[in-house]
């Protein structure tokens, strides 16, 4: 059997050249740019290094703030950033994770920088304990990205100073209006890695999987208006949404995660959908360290 989404998290046909950062007198793998977009980065000869081998952003730590800002709003007003977001993002060292400067979270697309997602499945438990249904959201016909797809119950992008956990906590309220204390029962799936070109660029991404059970009686409500509707989906019905094409490829990846995890699947195809998945998983997700009470 083969699942659209686990193809199309890597799919991968744009050619593209590293990004790197000099940072104390080492060049930093950071990202990648498309090499059709190599002749915009001309016009900052005393900032980028453009040749052969790549991208290379040679200013100092206290200046690249400054260049991205300006390189990025150029870039937006040439149609090369598109999705505005007005969010911060952080700009890392791919190997060691370190921070070297943040940005606008839309220009990671453009750089190919990792930027990192948290996405929850909410799940309805039958009397043995076994997750029975699930509910799906459908995403805005205004989204800037998968308008109109289904969706986990709660997702989200990672801001800079944020961990997956938190946002999610913080994006509880806002795609499903629960708060900080129904969710103390949230557990922790898997970190798969997404590396595939998508129409704003290229998505590097670490997507922390996490589920929710939720009583049987409580309503979901979208907040902030990024959701047209919330359906409760038997297990089957949402599992074969997943393994089409009308759900986002990050909220597929994390429903499949959920049904490897809780055995919903035959053994033929469990065996399967593991050894497909096996190659995006990167780590188990974390936990918050507490739960608000408030």
């Amino acid at each position: 059997m083969h699942w659209p989404s686990i193809r199309a998290a890597q799919s991968r046909q744009i050619p593209r050249v590293p990004f790197r950062v000099l940072h104390a007198q080492q060049q930093l793998a950071t990202g990648s740019v498309a090499e059709a977009h190599l002749p915009a980065l001309a016009r900052w000869p005393e900032a980028l290094r453009v040749d052969g081998h790549g991208v290379l952003l040679t200013v100092p730590a206290a200046d690249r703030g400054a260049f991205f800002e300006q390189a990025n709003r150029a870039l937006r007003e040439a149609g090369l950033i598109v999705a505005w977001r007005d969010e911060t993002y952080p700009v890392l060292a791919l190997e060691s994770k370190q921070l070297l400067a943040t940005f606008e979270r839309a220009a990671s697309r453009f750089w190919g920088t990792l930027t990192f997602g948290a996405h929850c499945n909410g799940c309805v438990l039958d009397a043995s304990g076994r997750p029975a249904q699930l509910w799906i959201a459908r995403r805005s016909l205004n989204k800037a990205t998968d308008p109109g797809l289904l969706d986990n119950l709660i997702g989200g992008g990672v801001p800079h100073g944020q961990t997956p956990a938190e946002t999610l906590l913080r994006e509880g309220w806002e795609e499903a209006g629960l708060l900080p204390q129904q969710m103390s029962e949230l557990r922790a799936g898997h970190v798969l890695r997404v590396a595939r070109d998508i129409p704003e660029g290229f998505q590097l991404e670490e997507l922390s999987v996490y589920d929710l059970s939720l009583p049987v009686g409580l309503t979901p409500c979208n907040q902030d208006g990024e959701v047209a509707s919330l359906s409760l989906m038997s297990a089957a019905e949402a599992l074969a949404h997943a393994a089409g094409d009308g759900m986002t490829v990050d909220a597929s990846l994390a429903t499949l995660d959920f049904a490897l995890r809780h055995g919903l699947l035959p053994a033929p195809q469990h065996t399967a959908l593991d050894a497909a998945l096996a190659a995006l998983r990167v780590g188990l997700s974390e936990l918050p360290r507490s739960i608000p009470l408030k």
